[in-house]
């Protein structure tokens, strides 16, 4: 039996009666109105994995709109960062709010069908839509609607002119999905931000989920090669006959049943890791009397923070021997094709305890944290940089009878609503954290 997330520990650190003015003017410059009014136009603008560029070159005219210092930065032709400062280098901490502007899936069927569906649904189109008390589009919620929400934030800060002791800093980052695409994913972004001197004491990423985490999985992909006999349909009774892709089926098969147990004893803290066969390869389109030679798996295995891509190496290793020892006529070979260890960040760090008393502060009772989770952000960049990171987002939407939305929706629509909420909380953290000074957060 797994047990349930670790609960959080939340310390106190009272606001002085200035600070808690300081939040109430920044709060007062949060409209829902113009949250919405934002989303709606970053969702109409199409930013897929490799694509940010014009996205954030919107973002970067929209915020100096607001007098707010913000600036693009190309990492190629197509992609590109989005950096924003308020404040100034004094006594106290830069903080980073942070987010990807990079959608999930393309928003084109030629692209994304019939994978995600024979048809393109309304919220898988890169347009945004005011939908009841929602806005929906492709990436509304992850991850255009958090990013707006950091908008939001530092937009209100810098209108309330408040004399922090540090700088609230903006970073949008390019290519933060879990992709390949255009060799762009994988918080590409996010590096390319920390690589050319954007770099805070602390970080705060804003990704799905409703109460403050401090820790997240990695993700290790294994490439899985079965081999077989190039054959012919006529031929099958006549010559030695082996199809990799009905071997591929049971390799399919007892990973299945290897991702439950892998998931149950590498369960700890915040997380329970995950595995996901993602994709598979053999054979031609074009016929069907054709078997190939061999056939390609792609498989994600998710990487506890306590766990090294190593040891998960070695796991996912025994785990295939052991399907051969059970089918020893499979002839497989295999590598891992991508390593991202999971992070974390004791959760009495400032950064952490100060999100946590802002969620408290917003939400009105003792935070409690989710369910054990198994998404990876850039936090572990962030974190594998050497920033303390916070992620703090909004709660996935339910629907009108009160449950939870499929997995496209949860990303692709937003309630304005909600990311005011988030948006003070955001505030709250920021003022709390940059108007101390750095021994007050514990900084030498």
């Amino acid at each position: 039996m797994v047990k349930p997330p670790e609960q959080l520990a939340v310390t106190s650190a009272p606001l002085s009666d200035q600070q808690q003015d300081w939040i109430e003017a920044a709060s007062s410059h949060i409209s829902e109105d113009w949250l919405r009014d934002l989303i709606v136009a970053m969702t109409s603008i199409p930013s897929p994995t490799g694509e940010e560029g014009r996205l954030a070159e919107f973002v970067v005219e929209a915020l100096r709109s607001e007098g707010v210092a913000a600036r693009y930065q190309p990492i190629d032709d197509l992609a590109g960062n989005v950096v924003a400062s308020y404040g100034r280098a004094g006594d106290g901490p830069d903080l980073l709010l942070y987010a990807p502007l990079d959608t999930l899936t393309v928003g084109l069927a030629a692209e994304d069908c019939p994978w995600v569906g024979p048809e393109l649904r309304p919220d898988m189109l890169p347009e945004g839509r005011v939908v009841g008390d929602r806005v929906v589009g492709l990436g509304a919620s992850n991850p255009k609607g958090h990013a707006a929400c950091l908008i939001g934030a530092v937009v209100a800060v810098a209108k309330s002119a408040i004399p922090l002791h540090g700088s609230l800093v903006l970073g949008l980052g390019a290519g933060g999905m879990p992709t390949n695409r255009r060799n762009a994913g994988q918080g590409r972004g996010c590096s390319f931000l920390l690589e050319q001197g954007v770099h805070a004491d602390f970080a705060v990423i804003a990704k799905p989920g409703g109460t403050v985490d401090w820790e997240e999985v990695g993700l290790c992909w294994f490439r899985i090669e079965v081999a077989g006999r190039f054959s012919y349909a006529g031929s099958r009774h006549r010559i030695a006959y082996k199809n990799p892709i009905v071997d591929a089926a049971r390799i399919i098969d007892g990973l299945e049943e290897w991702f439950a147990v892998y998931s149950r004893e590498n369960a700890s803290g915040l997380v329970l890791p995950q595995g996901n066969i993602g994709a598979i390869e053999g054979g031609w389109s074009s016929t069907a009397s054709l078997s190939p030679a061999v056939c390609n798996l792609l498989v994600d295995v998710r990487v506890s923070p306590r766990t090294s891509p190593m040891d998960v190496k070695r796991q996912f290793g025994h785990a295939i021997d052991e399907i051969v020892v059970k089918h020893p006529d499979l002839d497989v070979r295999w590598e891992m094709v991508l390593a991202i260890p999971g992070t974390s960040t004791p959760p009495d760090t400032w950064i952490v305890q100060s999100c946590a008393r802002a969620w408290e502060a917003i939400e009105k009772r003792p935070h409690t944290s989710a369910q054990l989770t198994s998404g990876a952000t850039d936090a572990n960049i962030l974190r594998s940089r050497g920033i303390p990171t916070a992620r703090i987002g909004m709660p996935k939407l339910s629907s009108s009878t009160g449950e939870e939305v499929d997995f496209a929706m949860g990303m692709n629509a937003v309630a304005p609503k909600e990311m005011a909420r988030l948006t003070r909380l955001l505030v709250h953290a920021a003022v709390d954290t940059c108007s101390r000074t750095r021994t007050e957060v514990g900084l030498r």
